[in-house]
C-alpha cells in the first residue's frame, strides 16, 4: 500500500475503467503493507513512506480492504504502546464501507488488537512458517482469523487441501509467487532478523545460503519453484477445488516487477501492452 502507492494510484483507475482488460474471475480483495518505520512490522522490510491518510483514501475510493502488515514475531508488552502503530490502527479501523484488516504473527499483539481495535479482521501471517499440515489446520480452525496464509511449501498438497470443509477453504489465502528456496530451513530465522531490525535491535545481518541467492528475486526463478502457483493452476485446480483467495508478494521489490505480477495474474495477454502503455510506456521512452 505504502511502497507502491504511486503505481496503484494509476493502476486502480485502469482496473475500474477497463475491466475488459482483466480476467472476469479476478477481483482485488485487499492490498497490504506498512510504513517503513513501524516496529510492529515484520515479514519483509517495506520501504513505503507515503502519507497514510492518502493511502487509506485511495483504498476507500476503490472499495479495497487495506491490510496493515504487523507480523513482527518478537514483540513484548512494552512495544504495544507504540504511538505510530496505534495511530495507524485508529486511522485504518475507521476505514469506511469496506472493513480493513491486520496481518499478524504475535498472539500478544493479536489479543491487544482485538481488545482495542475490534473493527479489524485478522489474518494469520505466513511468517509463522507452519510447514506441517496439522499445524496449518489448527491455525485455520482458530476463530480469530478470517484468513490464514499457509507456508508456500503446503501449496501443492492437494489431497490434504481438498479435505478441508467449504468454510475452511474460504479462509485459506495462498502465497503464489514465493521465490524462497523450497528446501530452506532458515526461513523463520530470516523473518526474525527482519523483526529485530524493525525493533531497532542490533544484530548481525541474516545471510541466506540458498542456491542462486546472489541473483535476488526473479519472477522467472519463482516460476520454477515447486510451490509456485501459476495463473493456470488457479483456474484449473484451485478454483474448481473451492479456493478463491490468492496473494502476491512484492514488498521491497521494484514497481516494474510488481506490474509484471499484475499483468501475469490479472491481465488478459492481448491487453498487456495496453496496460503498459497506460502506466509507463510512451513512444519516446528509452531503456538505456
Amino acid at each position: 500500500m505504502f511502497e507502491f502507492y504511486e503505481l496503484y494510484r494509476v493502476f486502480l483507475p485502469l482496473f475500474r475503467e477497463h475491466r475488459e482488460y482483466f480476467y472476469d474471475w479476478c477481483e482485488i480483495g485487499s492490498v497490504y503493507g506498512a510504513p517503513a518505520d513501524c516496529i510492529w512490522g515484520g515479514g519483509r522490510t517495506s520501504f513505503g513512506d507515503h502519507n497514510p491518510q492518502a493511502v487509506l483514501e485511495l483504498m476507500q475510493e476503490y472499495r479495497i480492504s487495506a491490510r496493515l502488515t504487523f507480523s513482527n514475531s518478537l514483540l513484548t508488552e512494552e512495544h504495544l504502546s507504540d504511538k505510530k502503530c496505534n495511530a495507524l490502527c485508529t486511522m485504518f479501523e475507521e476505514g469506511g464501507e469496506v472493513q480493513n484488516g491486520i496481518i499478524v504473527y504475535s498472539d500478544l499483539l493479536l489479543d491487544y488488537l482485538k481488545m482495542n481495535y475490534p473493527g479489524f479482521y485478522f489474518v494469520s501471517s505466513t511468517t509463522k512458517v507452519l510447514t506441517e499440515f496439522s499445524q496449518f489446520l489448527d491455525e485455520v480452525r482458530r476463530d480469530e482469523f478470517r484468513y490464514v496464509v499457509p507456508d508456500f511449501r503446503l501449496n501443492k498438497v492437494f489431497d490434504k487441501l481438498d479435505s478441508l470443509s467449504e468454510a475452511q477453504k474460504d479462509k485459506v489465502e495462498f502465497l503464489c509467487n514465493e521465490c524462497c528456496y523450497f528446501g530452506c530451513r532458515d526461513r523463520k530465522s530470516c523473518y526474525e532478523a527482519v523483526s529485530r531490525k524493525n525493533l531497532g535491535i542490533s544484530c548481525s545481518e541474516h545471510r541466506c545460503v540458498a542456491p542462486d541467492v546472489d541473483h535476488g528475486y526473479r519472477f522467472s526463478k519463482a516460476m520454477t519453484n515447486p510451490g509456485f502457483i501459476s495463473r493456470e493452476d488457479i483456474e484449473k485446480s484451485y478454483l474448481p477445488m473451492g479456493f478463491s483467495n490468492f496473494k502476491m508478494e512484492g514488498r521491497g521489490l521494484g514497481s516494474a516487477l510488481i506490474l509484471e505480477f499484475l499483468l501475469y495474474y490479472m491481465t488478459k495477454p492481448e491487453y498487456h501492452l495496453h496496460v503498459r502503455e497506460s502506466i509507463y510506456l510512451d513512444n519516446m521512452l528509452d531503456l538505456f
